[in-house]
């Protein structure tokens, strides 16, 4: 028996695109529980625009026009058109606004405010075909990060934060849960994420001392190679910890407030302060774990 002609739309099941020829990028269409910034918005939208051509190309990663600009490190042409949709998408609202990214390099705005921008965050997952990468996107005034967004576009997990108003994660699944690092205090029950220096990059003997050590004291140790997912899943306490010389702010500026608005801890390895753009090493914990991890990576 054939089914009389529906006149309203139904519920949709499943991720297929809307309508014919439109790709979703991002959840847009999901509105926000927590309250969000005119900023924060502007961030989102930005970085779901720059996540179209990434999605995109990530279906075709054996097409890839690619260069080597040095050993084990790589830039696509799909990195550089994400930076490109970024800068575009925010000067159009905040034209004043200083920008600093990986690919492009600064451009100086009216000395208070800039973003930094990380387009392709686990370049080289992604150029192998791995779905484990991010769009990282922080704004920082007068020194400070205030605002910070990282997307994931194959989960379709967003995570971002605003300085003094918490931290919070958006999934196809969850609208604006808040995030909170975990309570563990044990490093036996502990896991910990880290980035391991790769070819040219590095002193791997030190490095592999305090991955031993850490080893011998944890539950686990993870490596996924995109820094700014690792300090998402710090805050959302899916990791206990994570540690990692030698990155830049682009790969850490969003992540740092992520942590700490969701109540964790940001320092260098051996506990001091951590200074985004001159600190060699960062370790992210909850406050329990701080201590113990500055003492196991000594």
């Amino acid at each position: 028996m054939a089914l009389p002609p529906r006149d309203k739309p139904v519920a949709r099941v499943g991720r297929a695109p809307m309508t014919i020829g439109r790709e979703r990028s991002g959840p847009p269409e999901r509105r926000s529980l927590a309250p969000r910034s005119a900023t924060i918005t502007v961030m989102i939208r930005a970085a779901f625009a720059a996540a179209k051509s990434l999605k995109r190309d990530f279906g075709e990663v054996e097409h890839l026009q690619v260069s080597e600009k040095g050993p084990g490190d790589f830039v696509s042409r799909a990195d550089i058109q994400a930076e490109r949709t970024l800068r575009a998408e925010l000067a159009r609202t905040r034209p004043e606004y200083g920008f600093l990214g990986e690919e492009g390099g600064e451009t100086k705005g009216d000395g208070r405010n800039r973003w930094i921008a990380d387009p392709l965050d686990g370049t080289t997952n992604f150029l192998h075909g791995v779905p484990h990468f991010a769009i990282s996107l922080a704004l920082e005034r007068d020194g400070e990060v205030i605002a910070g967004v990282i997307y994931q576009p194959i989960s379709d997990e967003l995570f971002w934060a605003e300085k003094g108003n918490g931290a919070f994660i958006d999934t196809p699944n969850a609208r604006s849960r808040r995030l909170r690092v975990s309570g563990r205090k044990d490093p036996a029950r502990a896991l910990v994420a880290t980035g391991i220096p790769h070819m040219g990059r590095g002193d791997h003997p030190a490095y592999v001392k305090k991955l031993e050590a850490v080893m011998g004291r944890t539950a686990g140790v993870r490596r996924w190679g995109a820094a700014a997912l690792d300090l998402a899943f710090v805050a959302a306490g899916r990791y206990d910890a994570f540690f990692e010389f030698g990155l830049s702010p682009w790969d850490v500026a969003a992540g740092i407030l992520m942590v700490r608005e969701a109540g964790g801890l940001v320092n260098e390895v051996p506990g001091g302060p951590y200074a985004l753009g001159t600190s060699s090493s960062i370790l992210a914990t909850n406050a329990n774990l701080r201590d113990t991890m500055v003492e196991i990576l000594a």
